[in-house]
């Protein structure tokens, strides 16, 4: 598929790379009001996701529900929806194909990618409803999905340990057969070792698809349509309630399989009494990658990036690990006032040409 960067493309990149830049300025503050040396900091930062094979590999993991959870809130940006449910989808995904794997007794050809359909089905069917409410009775997408997670997170909490429980904890899951996991001894040993699996290629293929279907297809433009605005859509003759559902549904299927890379990827159980934080961190991965779908993946990875450094910034000069935290939030922050952004380059620009 060609890439193709326009005049929009461009100025969402820029105001992306100013959101990092101030960023890590107000990260470099913080960290000299720690008594450290900020650029020291950051190198151990960047170092401790890129010094060696195995840490790129677990940098490239943790990245990958990133990658899925910001593809979805991204996609239903796209559309006009605000899918905060992203955590729910993507616990009610990882359960489904937790269940999968630990229920039948089939080969890995076979056990696989039913685990990872029940993934996507599973994130489906938990965004419907909320897709259903708003197409039929306009209940606002925010309210619903925000529900929803608190309802996957109870429907776990007492489905594991009375159906999945753990040879020894009841708060967690057994760990699922290797058949069923998406990591894979060739592609760890590649790593030197890494946690990194398959689900980082179902993830690339995630934005692929995402990324035709919303730029070449009649589908992906009337689902764009309805988000620009659904009266003049249903002035046109597009069918805007089916496409709110079949909008909620997809981000919901993305958020699901991104729970499959999470808990039959990068981990080997589920554990309950927990909403995956990846869910939420997906809000700031579209944002920042301007809610677009290879964006979002570039987002994702600079995200991942940070989340596997700051533990070994941590522990070689002992800056607080929530440092990197507050990095992230603030370039989410200036990410989220991109006009602000775009004001300021408008005004360097016009000062450039009356010079």
């Amino acid at each position: 598929m060609k890439l193709q960067f326009g005049k929009g493309s461009f100025k969402n990149v820029a105001v992306a790379l100013l959101a990092i830049v101030f960023g890590l300025l107000a990260g470099a503050v913080l960290i000299t009001l720690t008594g450290s040396d900020p650029l020291a900091g950051y190198a151990y930062l960047f170092k401790g996701g890129l010094m060696s094979l195995e840490r790129f590999g677990d940098t490239l993991a943790t990245s990958t529900p990133l990658i899925l959870s910001g593809l979805s809130v991204a996609f239903a940006f796209k559309t006009g929806l605000f899918n905060i449910g992203a955590a729910g989808q993507m616990l009610m995904g990882g359960f489904c194909a937790t269940a999968v794997g630990l229920t039948l007794d089939l080969p890995s050809v076979m056990i696989l990618p039913l685990a990872i359909m029940a993934s996507i089905v599973g994130g489906a069917v938990w965004a419907f409803i909320p897709g259903i409410l708003k197409a039929r009775f306009n209940v606002h997408e925010v309210v619903s999905t925000i529900m929803m997670n608190w309802i996957g997170y109870w429907v776990v909490y007492y489905a594991v340990p009375g159906y999945f429980k753990g040879e020894f904890l009841e708060t967690e899951s057994r760990a699922i057969p290797d058949a069923a996991s998406l990591k894979v001894g060739w592609l760890s040993q590649l790593f030197n070792g890494s946690f990194i699996n398959l689900g980082l290629f179902l993830a690339i293929a995630a934005v692929v698809l995402i990324a035709f279907i919303l730029n070449k297809t009649v589908i992906g433009y009337e689902l764009k349509a309805v988000g620009y605005n659904r009266f003049a859509a249903e002035y046109a003759g597009i069918n805007v309630n089916r496409n709110i559902v079949l909008s909620m549904m997809i981000a919901g299927a993305l958020a699901g399989l991104g729970g499959a890379t999470l808990y039959i990827g990068n981990a080997s159980n589920i554990q309950i009494g927990v909403l995956p934080a990846q869910g939420f961190d997906g809000i700031a991965v579209a944002l920042l990658g301007a809610n677009s779908p290879w964006g979002s993946l570039l987002a994702a990875l600079f995200f991942g990036l940070l989340y596997s450094g700051k533990g070994f910034m941590n522990a070689m000069i002992q800056i607080p690990p929530e440092i990197a935290d507050t990095i992230i939030a603030t370039i989410i922050y200036f990410a989220a006032t991109s006009v602000l952004i775009e004001r300021l380059l408008k005004r360097l620009r016009s000062r450039k040409r009356g010079q």
